[in-house]
């Protein structure tokens, strides 16, 4: 019996250390969990100080699709796919009611990695010269990932990542009772072009202004928050 109890010892000694370096990241992990709603706030106040809706209307984010008064319409045209539109009136497209749902950011924590999910929305216009303006809606989510990251002497920086738009989220909506009956196949194709399109244009200019807003934020708190 001596033996066994012996062996039973040693190996709980054994398995000593790694029980003791598990309780730190356990609690390490614990610690940023408890910390996301806090940080969700922070970044909701940062969002709102900057005034982010405003700077995105600004961006005109739709303009690109636009074309002169004087030439057919252009890009737009042919993401409606209708060869006699494009030939004979004028389109046009603008945002309005830019919403972010602040009261639904979603933190997450995955290899000393935090990302904020951000839900927008905006209506998009469409002003055919031949109709009355078309009211679209569209939504998706933004992920923006942040993390800190060491320096050779040892100071902690905080890092703003990528941001992207989640694919699974994006969705373009048509009230059916806005849809002329003569228009109903050129609005479908445009739906469908604008789920693919629109994506890219947040990625490419709403995306960027969130990152910068983030870098602006109390970086000490987030910093104090995230270690």
């Amino acid at each position: 019996m001596r033996p066994l109890w012996r062996l039973l010892v040693l190996l709980g000694l054994l398995a000593l250390p790694s029980t003791l370096n598990k309780q730190p990241q356990l609690a390490l992990a614990k610690a940023h969990i408890d910390s996301r709603p806090t940080l969700a706030r922070i970044i909701v106040q940062g969002l709102i100080k900057y005034n982010v809706e405003r700077r995105i209307q600004n961006i005109h984010l739709l303009d690109s699709l636009n074309a002169p008064v004087q030439v057919d319409p252009g890009m737009l045209g042919w993401l409606i796919g209708c060869r006699k539109l494009q030939q004979r009136q004028y389109i046009s497209t603008n945002i309005t009611n830019i919403q972010l749902d602040y009261g639904g950011i979603q933190m997450s924590f995955h290899k000393e990695q935090f990302s904020a999910n951000i839900s927008l929305e905006f209506d998009i216009e469409l002003r055919p010269a031949f109709s009355n303006i078309i009211q679209m809606r569209a939504h998706m989510n933004l992920l923006v990932a942040f993390w800190l990251e060491t320096d050779e002497f040892g100071r902690r920086d905080l890092v703003i990542g990528k941001c992207h738009t989640e694919p699974s989220t994006v969705l373009v909506t048509v009230p059916p009772e806005a849809i002329p009956s003569k228009m109903k196949h050129a609005l479908f194709n445009l739906k469908e072009n604008l789920e693919k399109l629109v994506p890219h244009l947040v990625e490419g200019q709403v995306c960027p202004l969130i990152c910068e807003i983030l870098g602006r934020l109390d970086v000490k708190l987030l910093k104090s928050l995230m270690e």
